[in-house]
């Protein structure tokens, strides 16, 4: 049975000439070494100075390692995943961080090998390297699907979750089937662990500080879709939070308690009643009365509007009537409600001068008349609302603002 990865369906915006070129560096080099062709001197320098020694490693040959192979079928195991794998993460990075990358990876992946080994041996191969290359694909293409060649009497070709393909060959090929197949001390599997790590662990890091480009389907931005998801699940497991949520703040969800249901139920009554009240009264002429009535209102739940016509109506009597502090809160309530009112920048302004005038609520003041600075189109209306703005800076020891 073979099982055999032949391409993926990650999109390559860019030609990944270097991953070509390191096809054919280590195509090349191992001609170059094979007995066949170089003959034994050849083979017998690259085992004496190119190799990585373990026991006594060369800082050069941390990199000349990683273009060696023992025979052609390490060479074109190793060859197929970066063919496959390795040029769309060149495509992603670009050529000269790729390199970098790729020989960061190998270099990590020889030295973890290195410590692991604990007596003299020699490594070659660019397995460490081409294993980082693997699970930085897997960071930057999680959703992506590999087309896979399957061999068993008969070929079929099917396709299979970049994630599955990946996962399957770190976890059972690399630490369960192989060892038991070729022998724990043939090939060097803790190499090949130490560049998966690498790999996904360094295009993690290069996604988080955006030294890569960042796009919705890289393993970043799965985990943060995942989180929020989980987020919104925890939320909405409150019945009150998801009712607003579906109908927004008017919503209420009944409460489980029966006598709590109850009083709930004649706050909600009394609030029917005052609206209503308001309203007559409004309709009838008698704004004072509703001005009165929406007082009350405003004491059994602070929360409620009326409608911009009746809510400007009841604010404005508070005015003219001297009661200043309900007149504020009331023209608050309709500016939080109706910010795109016709009206609402005039209320800013009035609003600016009952805090400065009658209250001497100066941050209030300063707030309101500096958004009405900037919203109001009016000469006269802006000359007005300047002067108290110039008085309220100077109340707060604060500089004239600069119009």
């Amino acid at each position: 049975m073979i099982v055999i990865p032949i391409r993926t369906e990650a999109s390559i915006r860019r030609t990944p000439y270097l991953n070509q070129v390191l096809l054919g560096a280590n195509l090349f080099l191992f001609l170059l070494f094979d007995e066949r062709v170089g003959g034994a001197a050849m083979v017998d320098f690259k085992a004496a100075y190119l190799a990585l020694h373990s026991m006594d490693p060369s800082l050069h040959q941390f990199l000349t390692y990683q273009f060696l192979h023992g025979d052609e079928w390490h060479l074109i195991g190793n060859m197929l995943f970066l063919w496959v794998f390795g040029n769309a993460v060149n495509a992603k990075m670009g050529d000269i961080p790729y390199l970098l990358f790729y020989l960061a990876g190998g270099v990590f992946a020889a030295w973890w090998w290195a410590v692991a080994a604990g007596e003299q041996a020699q490594l070659i191969g660019a397995s460490g390297a081409i294993a980082a290359v693997t699970t930085a694909y897997l960071a930057l293409f999680p959703r992506s699907r590999v087309t896979v060649l399957f061999w068993f009497f008969l070929i079929h070709f099917f396709e299979l979750p970049a994630m599955v393909l990946i996962g399957l060959k770190i976890i059972v090929w690399d630490n369960i089937l192989a060892p038991q197949i070729s022998g724990a001390g043939s090939v060097a599997y803790s190499a090949h662990l130490a560049g998966y790590l690498f790999g996904f662990a360094g295009a993690l890091g290069m996604l988080f500080i955006h030294a890569l480009p960042r796009d919705q389907f890289d393993i970043l931005a799965l985990w943060k879709r995942w989180y929020r998801r989980r987020e919104f699940a925890s939320v909405m497991s409150d019945p009150a939070k998801a009712a607003r949520a579906q109908f927004g703040t008017a919503a209420r969800v009944p409460p489980a308690d029966p006598q709590a249901r109850a009083d709930e139920e004649r706050h909600l009554d009394r609030v029917s009643a005052l609206r209503a009240a308001i309203t007559d009264r409004i309709a009838g002429g008698d704004v004072t009365a509703a001005a009165d009535e929406y007082e009350r209102l405003a004491a059994l739940d602070s929360r409620q509007c009326l409608s911009e016509f009746q809510q400007l109506a009841v604010a404005r009597e508070f005015c003219r009537t001297g009661r200043y502090p309900q007149a504020a809160a009331a023209f608050d309530r309709f500016v939080e409600t109706y910010p795109s009112s016709r009206e609402v920048e005039d209320v800013r302004l009035l609003l600016g001068i009952i805090y400065a005038r009658d209250l001497m609520e100066y941050e209030m003041a300063d707030r309101h008349l500096t958004r009405s600075m900037e919203k109001l189109h009016d000469d006269k209306r802006r000359e007005q609302c300047l002067a108290w703005l110039r008085s309220v800076r100077a109340a707060l020891s604060r500089p004239a603002p600069d119009y």
